[in-house]
Formats: C-alpha cells, structure tokens, sequence
C-alpha cells in the first residue's frame, strides 16, 4: 500500500455512506441540484459524495446530512462510549491498586 492509498475497507464504507446518502436524497424527492443547493455546494461535490470519492471533506458529508435532516445520525460516529479497544487500553494504564493516603497536618492531634 502506497503512501496515498486509502484501505480498502474505508472505500467500501465511503461508497456505503455515499449510497445511503444518494437514497435518502431520492426518497425525499429532491433531485442533485436540489440537494446541493440546500447544502450550499457544487452539483459536482455532491455527486462525488453519493460515488463515494474518498476525497470528499468530511465537512460536506456533515452539511449534506445536515440538509437531509440526519445529522442526528452523526452521534454515534466514534463516540467514546463505544470505544471498547480504546476503554480497555486506558484501564490497562490505571494503577492496580491505590496509593497510600498521605498524612496532613490534620492526623497529627497533640
């Protein structure tokens, strides 16, 4: 894999999302041009989007489902709750067992 190659997997998951961004378009009726100017982008840009170009800024994706009304749907995308790899790493790191409690001042009564 070169330095610019995008895994194969994330392309398939791109394609995925520019499909079911292409359907939710369809389904309401709206044609490209439609689309794209609710979203205040290029007929091109959004064409791009629902092919699946890898290229396409994440920002357009967010302002095209803005403008289907499914940026709700966006809340689960990487939410720290879900990390299962990334809870476990961190509690690998936690101490096994606490520290000592220190003394203050306040321990000593004379």
């Amino acid at each position: 894999m070169g330095k610019f190659d995008t895994p194969t997997q994330v392309v398939e998951q791109v394609a995925q999302l520019g499909q079911r961004i292409r359907i939710a378009r369809i389904r309401r009726g709206w044609s490209v041009a439609d689309l794209a100017s609710k979203a205040g982008i290029n007929r091109n840009t959004l064409t791009a989007l629902e092919l699946g170009r890898p290229g396409t800024a994440v920002g357009v994706c967010f302002t095209v489902l803005w403008a289907l009304g499914l940026e709700q749907t966006l809340n689960s995308i990487a939410d720290p709750d879900s990390d299962l790899h990334g809870k476990s790493l961190e509690a690998a790191r936690r101490p096994m067992r606490a520290s000592k409690p220190r003394k203050t001042a306040e321990d000593y009564d004379f």
